[in-house]
């Protein structure tokens, strides 16, 4: 009977201990602190700027002619030929979004002189000139 008896003793322990710990986690709740009162936002200092208008050319659509000469020869390009220094020079400063709007607007103007296919003819433009077209730009 000893071995039943310690069994029980022990199972009585561990009831108890258990009910001891569960009451003294459940009463440790402490709600957490209210949210600091929000601030008044302060009155902007310059008006909220409306949509932007869309991206143009910051350069003379008329001068990027010369950029005709290239795209005319451009599988037989030659690094530092003439009419890639010509027109690479009017848009190197440019970001390439700028480089884009420029060219595709000379494109679409027929300011080349030439019928060209538009989006492929700006990739070539751009790549020739060490520029990329933007992500999801589109030469509409």
């Amino acid at each position: 009977m000893g071995s039943s008896s310690t069994a029980v003793a022990s199972a009585t322990l561990l009831v108890a201990l258990n009910l001891l710990f569960f009451t003294m986690v459940s009463s440790t709740y402490v709600p957490c602190p209210p949210p600091p009162p929000k601030s008044p936002k302060p009155s902007p200092k310059t008006p909220p700027s409306g949509p932007k208008n869309p991206a143009s050319c910051p350069k003379d659509t008329l001068k990027l002619g010369v950029c005709a000469d290239l795209l005319g020869g451009l599988v037989h390009v030659v690094v530092g030929s003439s009419s890639r220094t010509q027109c690479c020079s009017l848009i190197s400063g440019l970001a390439d979004l700028d480089a884009a709007v420029c060219l595709c607007t000379a494109i679409k103007a027929n300011v080349l002189g030439i019928n060209l296919n538009v989006p492929v003819s700006l990739s070539l433009l751009l790549n020739a000139c060490g520029k990329a077209k933007p992500d999801g730009y589109k030469c509409a």
